[in-house]
């Protein structure tokens, strides 16, 4: 993956293949791609927005406490994640929910976090290696290179068998480009030339500092000090994201070291529930953004092959019942037990936390049955 002063783009924002310049070298991928991985391309992108409407109105109607929106990031978040295998290991951020859909997570599992009923929401070992979400800025970044030490320590890349050499990948914000974490991350990673991809989703805002304040030079650039090769993709092109991550997680485990990639893509909604954009963007900047919509792009570019009017209303249906399935379902929750502070502190049974647990059973006991 050689570093390139020119964006990749494969399809343009009125949804045209581009068979020349920096797209041409990754339309071999592309091309090995069946009509039902395309048309899957495009499920993940409706459900998963669809979700996030949904989501957004439970935290408006006080049934989650905040709401963290991924509206506009489908495809930078849909094409990566599609180009992983289900023996990689994804460490997210976030704000991921297109990357945890297609890793088989149940999403519900996202809204018990954000409601506050589970610490986790997930089992990783049984969601094809896609690990918890992290909202401390960049911690991930550490993690992520840790885990890919220890893949290089062991010897589980390099080895020639794609169906078994692993690889990381770790997604992050523009606003995690000025965190030391990140930048400790990647000097481990080129230190130890571990099998990893860097996914940067430049939104454009670290909240409310734009990325132009945080950097005078793009920021794919700078992962060339750490000696990393490094390419600029559409972020709101979901063939580019697929075939640039394709590549780069190709060449992360087959013992090339890592990669960095810098998807441009923008957050249409807020940063958070807790959040009023209007304070800081303007609406013509907005706007311009909207007018590339990712999922709008593929719809275009998927008819102008031949695809009718009745998968893209399938889809539509299925995003509809999914976001209903997600209501019905919240409503349901129930208030946890207590036994979630501490079942799963260690994975053994541990003297410190039983102990304590026996403590708060008796003390609830000694309030009373109306406590």
């Amino acid at each position: 993956m050689a570093e390139s002063d020119r964006m990749v783009q494969l399809l343009s924002a009125d949804g045209v293949l581009q068979t020349e310049g920096p797209a041409a070298e990754y339309l071999p991928y592309i091309e090995r791609l069946g009509d039902d991985e395309l048309r899957q391309f495009h499920r993940d992108m409706v459900v998963v927005r669809r979700f996030d409407i949904e989501a957004a109105n439970l935290q408006r109607q006080g049934q989650l406490g905040l709401w963290v929106p991924s509206m506009g990031q489908e495809a930078a978040q849909v094409g990566s994640a599609r180009a992983a295998r289900d023996h990689d290991h994804i460490f997210p951020a976030y704000r991921e929910h297109a990357v945890a859909l297609v890793r088989g997570v149940d999403l519900l599992g996202i809204i018990q976090l954000l409601r506050g009923t589970t610490h986790g929401g997930w089992n990783p070992a049984a969601s094809k290696n896609f690990h918890l979400y992290t909202l401390v800025i960049a911690s991930q970044t550490l993690h992520a290179t840790g885990y890919a030490m220890g893949i290089a320590l062991d010897g589980l890349h390099a080895t020639g068998n794609p169906d078994t050499d692993e690889a990381v990948m770790v997604y992050f914000g523009d606003g995690s480009m000025s965190q030391g974490d990140l930048n400790e991350a990647l000097v481990f990673a080129a230190s130890y030339q571990t099998p990893q991809v860097f996914f940067l989703q430049n939104n454009h805002w670290a909240i409310s500092v734009p990325v132009s304040v945080q950097s005078r030079i793009p920021l794919y650039r700078r992962a060339a000090g750490f000696g990393i090769p490094a390419v600029q993709v559409d972020g709101n092109d979901v063939l580019a994201s697929f075939a640039v991550t394709a590549r780069g997680l190709d060449e992360a485990r087959g013992g090339e070291g890592p990669r960095f990639i810098e998807a441009l893509t923008y957050r249409i909604g807020a940063h958070t529930s807790s959040d009023d954009p209007t304070k800081y963007r303007t609406d013509a900047e907005l706007q311009s953004w909207v007018a590339r919509d990712p999922i709008t792009r593929f719809e275009t570019w998927l008819r102008s092959r031949g695809e009718g009017d009745a998968f893209f209303s399938e889809v539509d249906e299925e995003a509809e019942d999914f976001a209903a399935d997600i209501r019905a379902r919240t409503y349901e929750l129930g208030t946890p037990s207590t036994d979630k502070i501490f079942d799963h502190v260690y994975s053994e049974p541990h003297p410190v936390t039983a102990a304590q647990k026996s403590w708060l059973d008796g003390y609830e006991e000694s309030m009373g049955s109306d406590a």
